[in-house]
């Protein structure tokens, strides 16, 4: 395998994730800064969903010839102007309109991506090569934000942004060197994504995976709120808890990277339900940091692995279109968090933290019946 080419992704992978969530670390300076509320500089991170959510079923259509290692390069940049116009930027506005271009970027990248890996590592080593994006999405929440942060505190959060498009800048200059040449898929069309759908197994398998990522972001998000329920919990173990939830993942990108090919039929199901039992020990456990820290870990190692289970799939199930399954398995992916932040506050709120759980848990549970049973259909 080309694994300079494999590297250059996953650096793409880390850069654009950590770019996406660095709001998160950094609001009450950033609301300060911009004169609004935190709540509003939050709003950051939604307009990147959304507009992800837009791109990834058109940017196929919209760059219908365009080599797809072109494509990935054009995004680059695109990040690295969004994140030099979020350093200048002096109000609220200007921020939520350059991360148009970001939501863009992070869209096409995982709709293409998979497609990019297939082409350097082959169709029988699609596994291992997702593993390489996946691992830079999970090193993203481990390192990533974390070290963004601290740097804020070192100078402040505009300097981090203009470091974070420094670096995606130059990233576009590797990914032209050590990508293959990767010509578009014929035919990208509304039609094509529908006719894709109805393949036998893919719409049932596409809700299984929307109810997977949907129970894991309707408790993810609220993980303080479990968190706290813990006996004499103090931020230090709660950051501890965090931090062990992303090793997790990272680990977890590794270990089934190098397994899934071999193993797909069996992950497919195992994933999401060892996730809801983590989900629910979650609850359960929650009167022993041990009990919970083993959750976490067990939870980050699983979650941080679907989009390899779900990439996988794509290349089971419609080894002849990757463009339109990639852009697919995007749409779900985004389109369950949309749904995970409006429905999580409301259930929180009306239900309480230990149900929120016990939803997202089954809804778990169910993704794991439905994925597994599409993975039966005939091809």
């Amino acid at each position: 395998m080309r694994y300079g080419g494999l590297i250059v992704l996953m650096l793409m992978s880390f850069l654009l994730v950590t770019a996406e969530f660095l709001p998160s670390g950094m609001l009450t300076e950033m609301a300060a800064a911009l004169d609004v509320t935190p709540g509003q500089a939050g709003q950051t991170v939604t307009v990147t969903a959304l507009v992800g959510l837009l791109v990834a079923p058109t940017v196929g259509l919209i760059f219908p010839r365009l080599d797809r290692r072109s494509l990935l390069v054009w995004m680059a940049l695109a990040a690295a102007a969004s994140n030099l116009v979020v350093a200048i930027s002096p109000n609220l506005i200007l921020v939520l309109v350059s991360r148009f271009l970001l939501g863009a970027a992070i869209s096409a990248f995982w709709s293409m991506s998979i497609t990019v890996a297939s082409r350097i590592a082959g169709p029988d080593r699609l596994g291992r090569a997702v593993m390489f994006t996946a691992a830079g999405a999970s090193l993203a929440t481990v390192a990533g934000v974390p070290l963004g942060v601290m740097l804020s505190e070192v100078a402040d959060w505009r300097t981090v942004f203009a470091v974070a498009g420094v670096l995606t800048g130059l990233l576009a200059i590797g990914l032209r060197a050590l990508l293959p040449s990767v010509p578009a898929a014929p035919a990208a069309s509304i039609r094509l994504l529908v006719d894709t759908v109805r393949r036998p197994g893919v719409g049932l398998g596409l809700i299984g995976h929307v109810l997977v990522v949907l129970g894991h972001f309707i408790a993810y998000s609220y993980v303080r709120l479990a968190l706290e329920r813990i006996p004499e919990v103090d931020a230090g173990t709660i950051v501890m808890l965090l931090a062990l939830f992303g090793a997790g993942g990272l680990v977890g990108n590794i270990v089934l990277g190098f397994i899934i090919d071999r193993s797909f039929a069996f992950f497919a199901i195992a994933v999401p339900v060892v996730i809801a039992g983590a989900v629910a020990a979650m609850i359960l456990l929650s009167g022993s940091v041990i009990g919970v820290g083993v959750a976490v870990v067990v939870w980050g190692f699983l979650f941080a692995s679907w989009l390899i289970v779900v990439n996988t799939w794509v290349g089971h199930r419609m080894p002849d279109r990757l463009e339109a399954g990639g852009s697919l398995v995007v749409v779900g992916f985004q389109g369950a968090i949309v749904i995970a932040a409006g429905v999580g506050g409301l259930l929180v709120d009306s239900l309480g933290i230990e149900l929120v759980y016990a939803v997202g848990a089954a809804a778990l549970l169910i993704g794991a019946v439905l994925f597994g049973i599409s993975n039966r259909a005939k091809a």
